[in-house]
């Protein structure tokens, strides 16, 4: 076997540091800077029994490409011939593993036998001692049967250990900083913002991992489980790992990556291979009767279930441990490739399908995210919610969750909240609307389909607002272009079958269209001649779009850019479609073909800044604004000295920021401005606001043109 090159130790001034790289919602792609290399999350690390190693972990490097392991310190600690070779050698060299080197600190012996012999700084200098990268704390494990006061004890002991333990684990080693509160999660709440709040003498807590939760997954009780991920994270800083302690199946990877787990740990490559268990990102499979192989691995590859079957135990379980790490590792890469491309809530919706457990909470996260104002953990899914880019390319699949998916919801609840109806009609008339005109059974693209029926309906009546029926619900046709709608996946019959009348009643309420009188249309042939008033009526139709489009992606106000686009001229694609936007002669703005989104110029920045000219409020002041439903293009307050890098193109890096809006986006436009209200640069945000205020490392707006270029 070829072996692998070593890691490269992160810089002196990053160690400790997360950075996002590439995000979907809460999933999050991130690298993790120690002293053994970077960590890329979300991962797993390989539980390593220092008196039983099933596969060495040198193996683990080389083979499979484990960049990090964990073990137990206690158990090292504990055994004279472990503990004398870690203090002379160091940890690294004990296992044999190049890689970064995480230990646990004996709370779950604690939870087994009953109790540990260690002191609680005692196991903290001994994890420094042995140079270990990341250590943990010796938490008190909250067992889910706990009464609610044992919990209490368990959460607020937790916390007083704590600050002992930041100040023994000194500069070099990084600290895990347990999350306990059994089911409660008020109590899961607390913990977090009591564990991340502390500082030590160099640092707080580098990882938050969620304790207690291993009786959890030997019942499958997953709801329960997704529960405490949803309350610990409502209050964990959004700079740190979350590490889900003691999970490790395939099958649980993809809902709890969705939620914002970024670590996972476990041995149950090991201890299900001694029980002749396979693991598959489906489930749990039994060597015992099969004939063929239901998944392939390299391991398994030229050999049958009854030869396996037919080996020593040891040798036995060696080959199903190779196997089930395998299998692990590829289901990681497989959730880490769907959140680079906006799919990790299908894989976990795709799952959920494997076992009646995991669907059932499945279910209920996407009940509790349809019923945000209801539900006990509301705060954390309305983040994930709010964090998703609503717009975004590629194939949208039917399902029966299609409406339940996080962007689906963002953008209909933007779709809710921000549009509104035309102030003006396209033969100049002003005053409200006379009809709604909905457009059932036909098939994106609607430019092509029925454009010819919505000019139709606006000659007939000018005072129309023609909305879409879609699989989604309704939209106005101003958004026929925007993805997802016009990019469903499925049969050509959900297109064809009519909204039932109660649903798409409850739909034009959700636009604020339930009051005005509406008349469904089937679109048919388009004439073979168009009617003289057709450009008049294309051009309000595309003003229309770009109104609608940056008032509900960019927040800003319909009244002011219904003046803005007034002389606004475009340029369009062989398709038909606006590809390059101009007022006053200079380019503005550029919808985007591939998702339907829209994108600015550097004019379109200037120009939507020229609406508010002031600063956002800094991180931590305590300026109250006033909650409006469009207060504008978001805006990112940079610091003084990266105004010039900035100005000239550069990115907009974490820890450069002192302050944006609460409604910044990812995935979405903003400015970036100084702290006199200048424009500096414009740009695609790829955090929110929160992340903004605590994030030191990675890029927090991708700039797209700085404003201070020279001419």
């Amino acid at each position: 076997m070829e072996k692998r090159p070593g890691p490269e130790p992160c810089r002196p001034q990053d160690l400790g540091l997360f950075e996002v790289v590439s995000r979907d919602g809460a999933a999050r792609i991130g690298k993790f800077h120690t002293g053994h290399g970077i960590l890329t999350t979300p991962m797993l690390l390989p539980v390593v029994n220092p008196n039983l190693r099933t596969i060495e972990p040198r193996e683990m490097w080389d083979r499979y490409g484990v960049d990090a392991l964990i073990t137990n310190s206690y158990v090292i600690w504990k055994h004279e011939k472990l503990r004398v070779p870690a203090l002379s050698n160091g940890i690294h060299e004990l296992l044999d593993f190049p890689g970064i080197v995480v230990t646990d600190s004996g709370t779950f012996q604690s939870y087994v036998y009953g109790d540990v012999e260690v002191g609680i700084e005692e196991i903290v200098s001994f994890q420094r001692e042995i140079g270990v990268d990341i250590g943990t704390m010796l938490d008190v494990f909250g067992r889910p049967d706990m009464s609610r006061e044992e919990l209490e004890d368990a959460v607020s002991e937790t916390a007083s250990r704590a600050l002992p333990s930041l100040s023994e684990a000194g500069e070099k080693l990084l600290l895990n900083g347990p999350i306990q509160g059994g089911l409660h999660h008020d109590l899961r709440s607390e913990s977090g913002e009591l564990m991340g709040s502390l500082e030590g003498d160099s640092r707080g807590f580098a990882i938050h991992p969620i304790g207690g939760i291993v009786p959890l997954m030997e019942q499958q009780r997953y709801r329960e489980l997704f529960g405490i991920i949803l309350a610990s994270r409502s209050t964990i800083p959004r700079n740190r790992p979350i590490h889900m302690f003691g999970c490790g199946h395939p099958l649980l990877f993809p809902l709890s990556i969705a939620l914002g787990v970024d670590i996972f740990d476990s041995a149950a490559y090991a201890l299900f291979a001694r029980d002749d268990r396979l693991l598959t990102p489906d489930g749990t499979v039994r060597l015992e009767g099969l004939k063929e192989w239901p998944i392939s691995s390299s391991a398994l590859f030229g050999k049958s279930p009854e030869e396996v079957r037919g080996m020593e135990k040891d040798d036995r379980a060696a080959i199903l441990a190779h196997h089930n790490l395998e299998i692990t590792q590829s289901e990681l890469a497989r959730c880490r490739e769907a959140v680079r491309n906006g799919k990790i809530w299908e894989l976990a919706e795709k799952r959920s399908h494997s076992s009646s457990r995991l669907r059932e909470a499945f279910l209920w996260v996407i009940e509790e995210l349809e019923q945000l104002e209801e539900s006990e953990v509301g705060n954390s899914l309305l983040d994930i919610m709010a964090s998703t880019n609503p717009v975004r390319g590629g194939g949208e699949p039917i399902s029966d969750d299609i409406d339940s998916r996080p962007h689906v919801l963002h953008i209909m609840a933007l779709l809710s909240l921000r549009w509104r109806i035309p102030g003006s009609w396209w033969d100049g008339s002003v005053g409200p609307p006379e009809r709604v005109v909905v457009l059932e059974g036909t098939s994106p693209p609607w430019r092509s389909t029925c454009l010819h029926t919505v000019i139709e309906a606006l000659l007939e009546n000018p005072k129309s607002v023609v909305v879409i029926s879609t699989p989604l619900g309704v939209i106005p046709f101003s958004f026929e272009d925007v993805s997802p709608f016009c990019h469903i996946d499925g049969p050509e019959a959900i297109w064809l079958e009519p909204t039932d009348n109660e649903q798409l009643v409850e739909d034009l309420e959700t636009l604020g269209l339930n009051d005005i009188p509406h008349v469904t249309i089937y679109p048919g042939e388009a004439p073979e001649n168009l009617p003289a008033e057709y450009p008049e009526i294309r051009s309000w139709i595309d003003r229309c779009s770009i109104v609608d489009k940056l008032s509900v992606l960019c927040a800003m106000k319909p009244g002011l850019l219904c003046g803005m686009t007034n002389e606004m001229s475009s340029r369009k694609s062989k398709t038909d479609r606006m590809v390059n936007v101009s007022v006053d002669g200079e380019h503005v703005f550029s919808p985007r073909l591939k998702d339907g989104g829209i994108s600015l110029a550097l004019g379109g920045a200037r120009l939507l800044h020229s609406f508010n000219h002031a600063p956002p409020a800094r991180f931590g002041s305590e300026t109250e604004t006033e909650e409006e439903d469009h207060p504008g293009i978001p805006r990112v307050l940079l610091s003084d000295d990266a105004i010039p890098f900035v100005g000239q193109g550069r990115n907009v890096m974490h820890g450069y920021i002192d302050g944006a809006d609460p409604h910044v986006t990812p995935g979405q436009p903003c400015i970036v401005v100084s702290s006199s209200g200048d424009l500096v640069a414009h740009g695609v945000a790829q955090s929110t606001s929160m992340e903004m205020a605590c994030f030191k490392k990675g890029i927090a707006v991708k700039v797209r043109d700085g404003a201070l270029r020279e001419k």
